[in-house]
């Protein structure tokens, strides 16, 4: 049942009656929410507006069905603002699971390599793309790196923190429990397509939140539902990305959600 949490919500959901019905169908029973975020906070890259912790927390709190709302994330060591990002899904009541990103450094040193070899490219291409590249394009993609090399860069630093692990364990342990009957992911990695294979076999409800092109093949292969956030966008985003048609038929005077909703 939506019973609305906030005020602001009460009068955005007058004006997307229809995407709070579809809410409602999707949160339709005894329901469990997992939100990828370390994948997630990318999205605002393809988007153009950001999701704001406090004003979804809101929104799934209007729903008497949700039991769980799961938030991973990783932690970036002596970095202020990831910090943040962990100790305010904490307050706002989300389950949080967090691990420190690792920093890895991965080579590119060219010397002692054939100009034409793709020994070292395959680390960085996947193999099915590399396969389509002609010598010439090998060669000269080793040149660039050569000329890296030349002065002084010899590697790169890659950052690397992934839940597939520890979210697809909280999946299958809701689904052995049996108290969970719609499962709903906030990811679109092909890691999760096992899982979520595995609850839809069964029986239960799974929909993955996302947008468009950000669902893996592996994912759509399971014939998983599909929830476009879209949808929802002036329910969760920062309060200045509020769509200006909405605002002008918004009675209610918006204030600061958060410190991360300017």
């Amino acid at each position: 049942m939506f019973k609305p949490s906030t005020e602001k919500i009460k009068l955005l959901s007058k004006v997307y009656q229809k995407s709070v019905k579809q809410l409602e169908s999707v949160f339709n029973n005894t329901t469990s929410v997992y939100i990828d975020f370390a994948n997630v906070i990318h999205w605002s890259e393809k988007l153009k507006w950001h999701i704001d912790l406090k004003r979804l927390k809101q929104l799934l709190n209007s729903f008497d069905t949700i039991k769980y709302v799961h938030f991973y994330n990783g932690l970036l060591e002596n970095n202020k603002n990831s910090e943040n990002i962990i100790n305010e899904a904490g307050k706002l009541g989300y389950l949080v699971t967090t691990k420190a990103v690792k920093k890895m450094k991965l080579s590119i040193d060219v010397s002692g390599i054939q100009k034409n070899s793709p020994s070292l490219l395959q680390k960085f291409i996947k193999k099915s793309l590399l396969n389509k590249f002609s010598i010439e394009t090998i060669e000269y993609l080793n040149n660039k790196l050569k000329e890296l090399n030349n002065r002084g860069i010899r590697f790169i630093e890659h950052w690397k923190c992934n839940f597939d692990v520890e979210l697809g364990r909280d999946l299958l342990i809701d689904l052995e429990h049996n108290k969970i009957n719609n499962y709903i992911l906030w990811s679109g990695d092909s890691d999760f397509a096992d899982p979520v294979y595995q609850l839809i076999q069964n029986k239960k409800s799974v929909t993955i939140f996302s947008t468009a092109r950000r669902i893996t093949p592996e994912l759509e292969a399971t014939d998983v539902l599909i929830f476009e956030i879209w949808k929802i966008k002036d329910f969760i985003c920062w309060n200045k990305e509020i769509s200006k048609e909405v605002k002008k038929n918004l009675t209610y005077k918006c204030k600061k959600d958060s410190a991360r909703s300017p």
